[in-house]
């Protein structure tokens, strides 16, 4: 009953819901249920699935067995039987919340592009990135320094500035890139 009551109330808005399906561990009640393998996805289905076999187990454990000692063999098994088959309900939905996440213009940051305008100065200039899956953009790109960018140079983009919808860009040599084939 308090699950159903807590579920319904986070459905029409009367709790707030805590999505921890961005893989962030923090301390706390998420970062205990991920170092017991059910991080991942959001806690308050973790712990509702935990409560609800548990209970299942312990309902049925009781209903068969009787007395003390069989009680308390009853509860650890509950226990058990809970993680056990949480983690195995978890598995899935992970993989599910992870999904695919939406790209953004963050993810451009750190790549090379290619000047496509004549010069980029402090107020001017366009290049052009390509993505992770391969597809190209034209985008707005500005220089804080004197650096000299003619058409067709190779630059790197090292930060985005949202208020101005634009990335800075800073030369690029490919002879000082780490990653460069030897």
């Amino acid at each position: 009953m308090v699950i159903v009551g807590y579920w319904l109330l986070a459905v029409f808005g009367g709790i707030g819901f805590d999505d921890d399906a961005g893989g962030t561990e923090t301390a706390g009640v998420t970062g205990f249920l991920g170092g017991l393998g059910l991080g991942g996805v959001p806690a308050a289905v973790t712990v509702s699935l935990l409560v609800v076999i548990a209970w299942f187990v312990s309902l049925v454990g009781g209903v068969l067995f009787s007395g003390v000692p069989a009680l308390t063999g009853v509860l650890a098994a509950a226990l058990v039987c809970a993680w056990a088959g949480t983690r195995l309900i978890v598995l899935p939905l992970r993989r599910a919340a992870r999904g695919d996440r939406a790209p953004s213009r963050a993810d451009f940051v750190g790549r090379t592009c290619v000047v496509r305008t004549g010069r980029v100065g402090g107020d001017f200039g366009q290049a052009e990135v390509t993505a992770a899956d391969g597809s190209s953009a034209l985008v707005q790109v500005r220089q804080t320094g004197d650096d000299v960018f003619d058409a067709g140079s190779t630059a790197l983009i090292f930060a985005y500035d949202s208020a101005g919808e634009f990335f800075w860009v800073m030369p690029y040599d490919a002879e000082l890139d780490p990653d460069r084939p030897l």
